[in-house]
């Protein structure tokens, strides 16, 4: 028997590396090395870009860095070299090595970004060329990451998010992070959601205040002691928290008062909820730091309620003892029910009952959340369809096969969609065939994400003063192939499900006047100024919401990185419509002459803008 855990090989050594005015060296111009440059930004380095062009070549967010003068971006290709020689892959290795050996400052960290790159780009780098590179930094001893080349890498940079302080909309000093170590990037970003999804709103904030607590503790005493500052130190964190804190002596020195005040703030920080810190005020700091404040019980009160459990009359399905028929069989159901867009508040009564009182099998499409199929009681089978790009048509033949089968055993069988069943949910063919196999299934009407999801995002289909119509449409048409779009009306706006995906060739097809994209679109071209917004995971707590034109979306969304689907685009004036004051005169006459001005106060100075989260209040339904 071990006396201690044995080491299993496999994990990171997880730091948290704070370069405050030490050089991050990006070799790269591309998107990958905007998104390290911010981060290095955030953590108060000094970035250098080497990119092969110099600033022409680079990507729009780090020319606009560069030009305001938050990094320093050089031309690769106008470097001296010390020893050219007859290969590129040992020029840039000898013309990097020269660039830091040259340097006033030393290199810390170096990032090589260009090994990756968009389709049809000018350069990408080899892998003989990175592993150069990273063979003269070795020798200068400094750590490299190499991107998508995991084997020449000394560090990795985990999925990352940084919390906003609610009250302030500033981002707060929390961050968290999660790494697979390499055996899954995608799940990483996922996990990571989740692990924000399941955090108050409210966690920014607290933070900021415990922070504001320690900064009180030593403005008021004027002294900093190591022993008061390892209560809140995240590496010597106290292996017993409840430990009493010590009360106030008649004859208390500045240290024993320093730590007798951090130990209520430490106090504090483990006990008090969330949303309790996030709203202390200065005045209830210094009450918190003079011992006076108490701390109440926060333990939450235990959830006795259980799980509804399926009705006997629909989940009693026997026979009698001797296994002799005491009635007729009965006759199974089929429910063809709407979940809604996916907050779990926004079912339908009916849709609630469905899943909760008659279901006995569940067959949920994919994009149904964790949230709605929670609600379903344990003793209910629920399968979730296995439609993937490439299988859609087999598996949703899977999906009614099973459904027929089972109502034929007599079960009530909920065929459970995301938003509403006949909006691209493929209620249709699903009737047509219960129905041939002598099911007429019952249709229960979900709310759209069609609607919902604009509405969750602040936009309204419909405005008046901005638009008198709107249609939905989708991206994308049977068995991948192009649709026909809806052409431009200034007072129509346009939603498009299933169409982040292909984004390129939906704004292609938007704006372009030429023939072959004419063909594709039912009307004029849109003008490239056109407000969109692009609004992933409607209603759930991960929601985000792109506002930007038609021109810079496809910029946005990259800047952004990774997609959460289910998406969806929303097109039109409506779009700013209802921003801060609002405006109502976008289809008065001659409006088309003040658009610039309705687009500068929507976006202000930006491309575009980008919101996370759902409105507070909706925490409480």
């Amino acid at each position: 028997m071990e006396a201690f855990p044995a080491p299993v090989p496999g994990a990171s050594l997880l730091l948290s590396f704070r370069p405050v005015k030490k050089v991050v060296l990006i070799i790269g111009g591309n998107t990958v090395a905007a998104k390290r440059a911010f981060a290095a930004l955030e953590a108060e380095a000094t970035v250098v870009v080497l990119a092969r062009g110099g600033i022409d070549a680079t990507c729009e967010e780090l020319r606009w860095r560069a030009k305001q003068g938050q990094l320093e971006l050089y031309d690769l290709d106008a470097l001296p070299c010390s020893s050219a020689g007859e290969l590129d892959n040992w020029r840039d290795a000898k013309a990097v090595d020269t660039f830091i050996f040259t340097r006033p400052t030393p290199v810390h960290l170096v990032c090589i970004t260009d090994t990756v790159s968009p389709p049809n780009a000018a350069y990408r780098r080899p892998y003989a060329s990175a592993r150069e590179i990273v063979r003269e930094c070795r020798h200068r001893r400094i750590p490299v990451n190499v991107t998508d080349m995991p084997d020449l890498c000394d560090f990795s940079f985990v999925s990352t998010q940084r919390f906003v302080d609610a009250e302030s909309g500033k981002p707060s000093p929390l961050q968290v992070g999660v790494t697979t170590n390499g055996h899954g990037c995608r799940l990483a970003g996922r996990v990571r959601r989740d692990i924000v999804a399941s955090l108050p709103r409210e966690i920014g904030g607290a933070v900021a205040k415990v922070g504001r607590l320690r900064e009180l503790v030593y403005a008021t005493d004027g002294t900093e002691d190591p022993e008061a500052e390892s209560e809140l130190n995240e590496d010597g964190a106290p292996d017993t928290p409840n430990e009493p804190v010590p009360q106030r002596a008649q004859q208390e020195t500045t240290a024993e008062r320093t730590r007798r005040r951090m130990k209520w703030v430490a106090q504090v920080s483990e006990y008090w909820p969330i949303r309790r810190l996030a709203r202390l005020t200065d005045t209830e700091m210094y009450t918190i730091l003079d011992g006076h404040e108490g701390l109440g019980s926060v333990t939450p009160s235990a959830d006795g309620t259980s799980s509804p459990t399926p009705s006997q009359g629909d989940s009693d399905i026997s026979a009698s003892l001797h296994d002799l028929a005491l009635s007729p069989p009965r006759r199974g159901k089929i429910l063809l029910v709407g979940s809604g867009p996916g907050h779990p508040s926004l079912l339908t009564v009916a849709t609630h009952a469905a899943l909760t009182k008659h279901a006995n099998l569940v067959l949920s499409d994919k994009l149904v959340p964790d949230a709605v199929l929670a609600l379903i009681p344990p003793g209910v089978d629920v399968r979730i369809a296995r439609k993937f790009p490439g299988n859609a048509e087999g598996a949703q033949m899977e999906l009614m096969e099973a459904a027929v089968e089972a109502a034929k055993r007599g079960l009530t069988v909920v065929r459970l969609k995301q938003g509403d069943p006949t909006v691209y949910g493929r209620a249709g063919e699903e009737v047509i065939y219960f129905r041939a196999h002598g099911f007429e299934p019952v249709v229960v009407p979900g709310v759209s994400s069609a609607l919902a999801g604009p509405t969750f995002a602040g936009i309204p289909v419909t405005q008046r003063g901005a638009a008198e119509s709107f249609i939905v449409c989708t991206g994308v048409g049977r068995q991948g192939k192009e649709v026909k779009l809806p052409g431009y009306e200034r007072g129509r706006t346009l939603v498009i499900l299933m169409g982040v995906a292909r984004l390129p060739q939906v704004l292609e097809t938007l704006q372009n006047a030429e023939p072959d994209s004419a063909r594709r679109r039912d009307g004029p071209a849109y003008p490239s100024y056109t407000p969109i917004a692009l609004i992933e995971r409607a209603s759930m707590p991960d929601q985000r919401v792109i506002c930007s034109t038609l021109k810079d979306i496809a910029a946005a969304l990259e800047s952004v990185g990774e997609q959460r689907p289910p998406g969806m685009l929303v097109v039109g004036w409506s779009v700013l419509s209802l921003w801060e004051k609002g405006d109502m005169t976008i289809l008065d006459d001659a409006a088309e002459a003040r658009d610039g001005e309705r687009l500068k106060a929507w976006l202000g100075e930006k491309l575009w803008r980008v919101t996370e989260g759902l409105n507070a209040e909706w925490e409480d339904w």
